[in-house]
């Protein structure tokens, strides 16, 4: 019968360091022949019981990671002698090739081919975003991978409450610690697709762990703001007067996203129209353009622009088809813009927040109730009219405002 033992793999002994970690191993031996059975966990050499084969308490997650391993060594042992009993010559490779896992069925692997696919996408906004949540993950469980069979609801209310602290224990908001979940969540669903997880060991949804985005508030600037805003005078080709100009145009066009604004070209407008497809969802439309907005455009007319780009941001990306490089490019020009805008906002004596996306809130605001769903729907590219219901309803208060003045009068 083959012989069976957890230890840690130590290749080089004469290189061998104390305080590194090393992998944990199951050696299988049969005649002589020896085949190792990597468990994805490190710990360092000080937190192994060589004697008693498993990690000591001294490690964080010393209980989780021995359960792991006692129940590899189990499923070595019966593979065996299913193996042995069937047939009498049997290697340590047939045994160690029956045991392991058609796929990785760690976490942390999945995860780590999941980030290097939204970049090799070109999602760099989704990559910059959720790799430092997935570390966090990472760090929560000591640094250590985990199985997709052991990530259950007990254990992510563990790391909800660890996450309400961050640096300098400022208190994280709840839709911070629901951001970390969804990656979680999204690789879980993708292992299950391609066979790794099972579907029994899912731990989100109804009695498990529910996922809900806190509503978050939305307030917009009213038309007296926006008069203050557009009666500013800046110098040509001041970084403020592009702040303002930036910000109003997207304003003009229905609250455009300024991803979408900046890489607006020339050929995109045709007889005093906009015709341009939307960056989220791939939704293509076709606006009239009020003069409000064509004054903008002409203090941006130049000979042979680079790309052929409307506003100039993008201008020094060498290659517009990197959509990694481009999403990077329009992040830092999209932070410089929202640092110059508070700027902008106390010239005019607004008490409001103002950002790049406040100009999508500010159309909603005014446009209030004007404006049929329908036709909100096509302006604002919104896949599902539940959306723009849903949206909309952070500006339309006037059945309430009434409502609550005819029970008060």
């Amino acid at each position: 019968m083959a012989a069976i033992k957890v230890m840690l793999m130590v290749r080089n002994k004469q290189f061998f360091d104390p305080k590194a970690s090393y992998p944990i191993v199951i050696k299988i031996t049969k005649n002589r022949k020896r085949s190792y059975l990597y468990t994805g966990y490190k710990v360092l050499h000080s937190q192994w019981d060589e004697t008693g084969q498993m990690i000591r308490k001294s490690h964080p997650n010393a209980a989780r990671l021995n359960n792991f391993i006692k129940k590899k060594v189990s499923e070595a042992t019966d593979t065996s002698l299913e193996l042995e009993t069937a047939k009498k010559d049997v290697t340590t490779f047939a045994i160690k090739r029956q045991i392991r896992p058609k796929y990785n069925n760690l976490f942390f692997a999945q995860a780590d081919q999941y980030i290097e696919n939204l970049k090799k996408a070109g999602k760099r906004n989704q990559y910059t975003s959720e790799k430092p949540r997935i570390n966090a993950f990472k760090a929560f469980l000591g640094n250590t991978d985990i199985a997709f069979s052991e990530i259950n609801p007990p254990l992510l209310k563990r790391f909800k409450a660890h996450l309400k602290y961050g640096k300098n224990k400022k208190i994280r908001t709840e839709r911070t610690i629901v951001n970390h979940l969804v990656p979680i969540r999204t690789i879980f669903n993708l292992a299950i697709q391609a066979g790794i997880a099972e579907q029994k060991s899912y731990p989100f949804g109804k009695g498990k762990m529910v996922i809900r985005f806190p509503q978050s508030v939305k307030i917009g600037l009213d038309m007296d703001e926006v008069r203050k805003i557009e009666a500013l005078s800046f110098p040509e080709g001041s970084p403020a007067n592009h702040a303002r100009n930036v910000w109003l145009f997207t304003f003009y066009i229905a609250g455009m996203r300024i991803s979408d604004a900046f890489r607006l070209k020339w050929s995109d407008f045709h007889d005093d129209r906009l015709t341009y497809k939307m960056g989220k969802n791939g939704k293509v439309d076709s606006l009239k353009l009020t003069e409000k907005a064509l004054s903008i455009l002409e203090q941006y007319k130049r000979n042979n622009p680079i790309h052929d780009l409307v506003f100039p941001d993008l201008e020094s990306v060498v290659d517009m088809g990197d959509s990694f490089e481009v999403q990077g490019r329009i992040a830092q020009k999209a932070k410089r813009i929202n640092e110059l805008l508070p700027g902008i906002a106390r010239e005019c004596n607004i008490p409001k927040k103002i950002t790049n996306h406040i100009s999508r809130h500010t159309f909603g605001n005014i446009s209030g109730d004007r404006i049929s769903l329908q036709m909100l729907q096509k302006l604002y590219r919104h896949t599902s009219i539940t959306t723009t219901i849903n949206y909309q309803g952070n500006f339309i208060h006037k059945d309430a405002d009434e409502a609550l003045e005819a029970v008060l009068s």
